[in-house]
């Protein structure tokens, strides 16, 4: 047998000498002053057969390659002791792990023998910063199997070769050389695939992310479950994932590149099941579209536009959308460079009870945090206009590992002491007062963050010293203990509650949008940054700095450290002006009634006429066909309906006006006022009158009393596509570009009297208009185009408000939602898109299997007709498709619904009018 003596001289880079014995043994022999640190007391008792290593115990971007069973020899008193244990080796270090939790767990590190340091961690099995004794120490230690003793002797060669080289571009190089040479000497054991008739899709390798840790393997997935099996075999031999669990992936920034995989199985946007980091980006890219494609039947792509339509309707909480928002900004709980950030909510932290109803309670949410001190602020700009480019204003990030461990400290120890090299902060520094901690980030110099999601969590832990830690004393003498609370918080869980109360408060939800602005949306970076004093250092910003341009190892390292430890600003979601929630409507969710208030008769109706609305649409997948009629010989184009529903006017590009009775389930009445396709009809009030546009540039008025042509617009200088009615003003869209509003009194047409149009105003466009529509209120009307462009038109001042270039091709239908707040549009290109009417930002777009040529819509479900005949029903919160309804063998081309929304009628390119009831 060999005896093997590792020696560690004071050699500036140190050797190791091996010499002959009768054991085997492995000797750590330390001749110069070496430093012991006592890793212990946080009165974390740990169960007696649970392992006490932790991937923690590592140093910032270390490896945990292997472990081996040994006997670590000491010497007491001239009397020799041997406790067995693990030894773990690492890529800077060696751990030995005892079996008895009374000893301390030693860490050797691989670096420069005159700075040799051993970690006592853990002693009598408690947490606490590391304790340092000086002197000169051997280690020596007894393999139980023989055979691994040349290969570990030749691994703490290598590795320790590295941990002596100079530049740390060099040592990174040769422990990665290692780490790669290790990964390519094994591969995915498939005796752990779950079932035997598994197929497996791909292999490769990646590395297993979670906070301050990474911990590389094989990554295996099959046509059942994706699988993640670690190098060390630590903390398990294989972690799994079954495919028809995943709910969610999301591809990740992961040290600025694009290497991320986070994969959630549960709705939990914190809480995800396995964080992947892939060492190239076609191999994350394979998994994910492999995934996707096998999920894509019930798994919901999600975007932050399809977020922002349920938050603004009142859907998602603010602390929900908050958190797909994080989420979506590949901020994540298992990247603490990256960790989900909330906003300061409440400015009060002195008062005895907080008052939800006066604004002054609340912080300002349009300003980041270093803007809220308009002192503070002015020293900044001062600083910031004589700094040469490229300048920022703030020196400090809103979010960083420091700042999220600052809060988590107490809940998260461990993950402190990794990250501060075994010492916890100074005591008056730490986490002590919400009131203190608000009050510094309002006058400290360089203290500008933000909080975390946990403030509005129901575990009240970060706050409270549970484990008894010794976070040391305080200047005035006191230890520091439990998080001192507002007058306002009767305890923790009581902070809590107040606190989510006040971030789902009114003056919140109104507000909320701005500080969305400055952190995930237009305001974050550029001209509008500076506007708003938002403007931070430019490594923290995505794409402020391309890592892999930079040749120097050494640099590049200490770059890429530079920007993890100081934060990252999210990904940008939004570059337009974010639209406000809509609050009346978020009131009344939240608002419980009384069972005792009286209701008049106009609430009454209203209320019945919206619950039936409500009922109907929830229904609306349940449509079927009562009756088809084949009454034109062309497309139809346009549905009119008394409001007895007795008689259906319909137009056709055969240029007739047909009259279809229900009564008598036939036709009844037919018209031609030109040898030119009719283009849409609509009813006046009272049912005397409808009218009709035609490609011949007129508009036609037919008496239905009378049955006959009463009078004719000759308005436009090409075609009208479509018209509107609304308080005695007709609007008519027409091919030559423009949209007018023609004064027209209904009582004459009523009365069979020569009708005096009077042109009020003319919207002009860049392109032929091929649909328009009101909204209810008649305030507003919106113009689609044939080059894709939709405008927005306010009535009264005749003003443009916005113009959004939405579809790729010309758009065929637009309607607002019933309150108004939020415009669908659908085009040739097969997509749906919504827009917000407030701002002019498109919030959502859904692409569809094929073109939708007319629907109805609710503002959350659509109904729509498309190019093959069917009807669809679409759910825009999740961007799925319900059900599709067998109808025309043609495009569906034209659609009208009742105010109940329980009848439909469609028109299509089959020359077919069909009739729908809902089949409640």
């Amino acid at each position: 047998m060999a005896n093997i003596v590792c020696f560690v001289s004071s050699l500036k880079y140190g050797r190791i000498m091996l010499e002959p014995g009768n054991s085997s043994t492995i000797s750590v022999c330390v001749s110069v002053e070496s430093i012991i640190m006592f890793l212990g007391l946080v009165t974390l008792i740990l169960c007696c057969l649970c392992s006490r290593f932790s991937l923690l115990l590592l140093d910032l971007e270390e490896y945990y390659f292997e472990q081996h069973t040994v006997h670590h020899v000491t010497t007491i008193s001239d009397k020799k002791r041997k406790i067995r244990g693990s030894l773990k080796i690492c890529s800077k270090s060696i751990i030995f792990e005892p079996e008895e939790h009374v000893e301390p767990i030693l860490k050797i590190p691989l670096r420069d023998c005159k700075k040799i340091e051993v970690y006592l961690i853990k002693e009598c099995n408690v947490v606490a910063p590391y304790r340092v004794e000086r002197g000169d120490r051997t280690f020596l230690f007894y393999l139980e199997i023989l055979s691994k003793t040349e290969d570990i002797v030749q691994t703490l060669l290598q590795l320790h070769r590295a941990s002596c080289l100079d530049k740390l571009g060099d040592q990174t190089a040769m422990i990665a050389a290692n780490l790669q040479s290790r990964l390519a000497r094994t591969s995915f054991d498939k005796n752990c695939f779950q079932n035997v008739a598994e197929i497996p899709h791909m292999e490769c390798e990646a590395e297993m992310v979670t906070p301050l840790v990474t911990n590389p393997g094989h990554v295996c997935i099959t046509d059942q479950s994706l699988y993640f099996q670690p190098l060390n075999g630590y903390p398990e031999q294989v972690v799994r994932i079954e495919l028809h669990r995943v709910k969610r992936i999301y591809k990740r920034r992961h040290g600025l590149r694009p290497l991320g995989l986070e994969v959630f199985c549960t709705e939990n946007d914190f809480c995800s099941d396995i964080y992947l980091k892939f060492y190239q980006t076609s191999d994350r890219n394979d998994l994910y579209y492999y995934i996707a494609t096998f999920l894509e039947n019930h798994m919901a792509e999600h975007t932050a536009e399809s977020y922002m339509l349920q938050w603004q309707r009142g859907h998602l909480s603010n602390y929900q959308y908050l958190m797909h928002l994080n989420n979506l900004a590949d901020r994540s709980g298992n990247d603490l460079s990256q960790y989900p950030v909330f906003p300061w909510i409440i400015a009060d932290y002195s008062s005895t009870e907080l008052d939800m109803m006066n604004p002054t309670t609340f912080r300002d949410l349009s300003k980041p945090v270093g803007a809220l001190n308009k002192e503070r602020l002015e020293r900044l700009l001062s600083r910031y206009r004589d700094m040469p480019e490229p300048r920022f204003m703030y020196g400090s990030h809103y979010s960083s590992p420091g700042y999220v461990l600052f809060y988590l400290v107490r809940v998260a120890p461990e993950h402190m002491l990794c990250l501060q090299n075994g010492r916890y902060d100074n005591a008056d520094r730490m986490f002590n007062s919400i009131g203190e901690t608000w009050k510094n980030c309002l006058e400290g110099a360089t203290d500008f963050k933000e909080l975390i999601p946990d403030f509005f969590g129901n575990d009240p832990s970060f706050l409270l010293n549970r484990q008894n830690l010794d976070l040391g004393k305080r200047q005035d003498g006191s230890s520091v203990q439990d998080v001192d609370l507002p007058p306002w918080a009767a305890d923790a869980s009581d902070f809590l509650q107040k606190s989510q109360k006040a971030l789902e408060s009114q003056y919140v939800s109104e507000h909320l949008h701005e500080w969305i602005d400055l952190v995930f949306g237009f305001k974050q970076r550029g001209s509008e940054a500076v506007a708003a004093q938002n403007v931070f250092h430019p490594l923290t910003y995505e794409g402020g700095i391309d890592c892999d341009s930079i040749e120097d190892p050494d640099q590049k390292i200490a770059m890429l450290t530079q920007i993890l430890e100081f934060g990252q600003t999210p990904t940008q979601l939004f570059t337009t002006p974010h639209p406000q929630r809509i609050t009346p409507r978020f009131q009344s969710i939240s608002r419980t009634p009384s069972v005792n208030t009286p209701l008049n008769d106009e609430d009454s109706f209203e209320d019945l006429t919206e619950e039936s609305r409500r009922l109907a649409w929830n229904n609306i997948a349940k449509l079927k066909l009562i009756s088809s009629h084949k009454i034109h010989k062309e497309a139809v184009t346009g549905i009119a309906v008394t409001r007895s529903a007795s008689s259906v006017f319909t137009t056709s590009q055969d240029s007739t006006l047909k009259m279809f009775s229900r009564e008598s389930n036939g036709l009844q009445r037919s018209m031609s006022f030109s040898n030119m396709a009719l283009s849409s009809c609509l009813m006046l009030p009272e049912d005397k009158a409808v009218v009709c546009s035609s490609w011949d540039n007129n508009v036609y008025f037919y008496s239905i009393p009378f049955g006959r042509r009463q009078d004719t617009l000759m308005g436009h200088d090409d075609a009208i596509s479509k018209m509107c009615w609304r308080d005695n003003q007709l609007y008519t869209a027409s091919w030559d570009s423009t949209v007018k509003v023609w004064q027209c009194d209904s009582a004459d047409i009523a009365n069979n009297k020569r009708c005096q149009f009077q042109l009020l105003a003319e919207f002009e466009h860049e392109a032929g208009v091929n649909t328009i529509s009101l909204n209810p209120a008649g305030t507003l009307l919106v113009s689609g185009t044939k080059d894709g462009t939709a405008s927005i038109w306010d009535t009264s001042s005749l003003a443009q408000l916005h113009q959004v270039h939405c579809h790729s091709g010309k758009i065929h239908d637009v309607a607002f939602s019933p309150d108004s707040r939020h415009i669908l549009s659908v085009g040739e290109d097969s997509c749906l898109k919504v827009i917000d009417v407030q701002t002019g930002m498109m919030i959502s777009s859904v692409q569809a299997d094929e073109e939708q040529r007319c629907f109805c819509w609710d503002g959350n479900t659509v109904l729509s007709g498309g190019q093959s005949g069917h009807l669809q029903v679409l759910d825009l919160m999740s961007n799925k498709v319900i059900t599709r309804i067998p109808g025309h063998s043609g495009a569906v081309t034209a659609m009208w619904m009742n105010e109940q929304c329980s009848t439909v009628i469609t028109g299509g390119e089959d020359k077919q009018v069909i009739f729908w009831k809902l089949d409640c």
